[in-house]
C-alpha cells in the first residue's frame, strides 16, 4: 500500500508542503498561489502570531480576560479584513472575468525576471574587475 507523509511544525507549514505537492502534480509552479490564497494564508498566520502572543504571556496575564478579549478582538478583525479582501478580489475577477489578476501575476513574473536579469548583470561586471 503506497503512503504519502508531510512534517512540519506548524499547520501553516503543513499546508503550504501539501499545496506544492498537489501543484506539483496538476503542473504548476510550485510556490505559485491565488491573491485569494496569500489573503487566506496571511489571515491565518496573523490569527497564529496572535495566538502566539498571548500564549507567550505569563500565566495571570495569558488567563486575564482583557488579553483574552484582546485576542478574540485580533481574530474577529482578522476575519473581517480577509473576508472584505476576498470580497473584493472575487469582485473585480468577475467584473474582469479574471483578465486584471491574470495581468498581475504576469506582470510580477516579469518583474522577478527583469530584476534576475540585473542581478546577473551585477555579479558578472563584479567577476570581471
Amino acid at each position: 500500500m503506497a503512503t504519502l507523509s508531510f512534517e512540519g511544525e506548524t499547520h501553516g507549514e503543513l499546508v503550504v508542503k501539501v499545496r506544492r505537492w498537489l501543484a506539483s502534480l496538476e503542473g504548476e509552479e510550485a510556490g505559485s498561489m491565488t491573491a485569494i490564497q496569500a489573503v487566506q494564508q496571511g489571515a491565518e498566520l496573523t490569527k497564529e502570531a496572535l495566538r502566539i502572543i498571548a500564549s507567550a504571556a505569563p500565566e495571570p496575564v495569558a488567563q486575564s480576560e482583557v488579553v483574552k478579549a484582546l485576542t478574540n478582538a485580533g481574530y474577529k478583525a482578522t476575519d473581517a479584513t480577509r473576508q472584505a479582501l476576498v470580497d473584493g478580489l472575487d469582485s473585480v475577477e468577475e467584473v474582469t472575468g479574471g483578465s486584471v489578476v491574470k495581468l498581475a501575476r504576469d506582470a510580477s513574473k516579469a518583474a522577478v525576471y527583469q530584476m534576475n536579469t540585473a542581478v546577473a548583470r551585477q555579479i558578472l561586471k563584479s567577476l570581471r574587475r
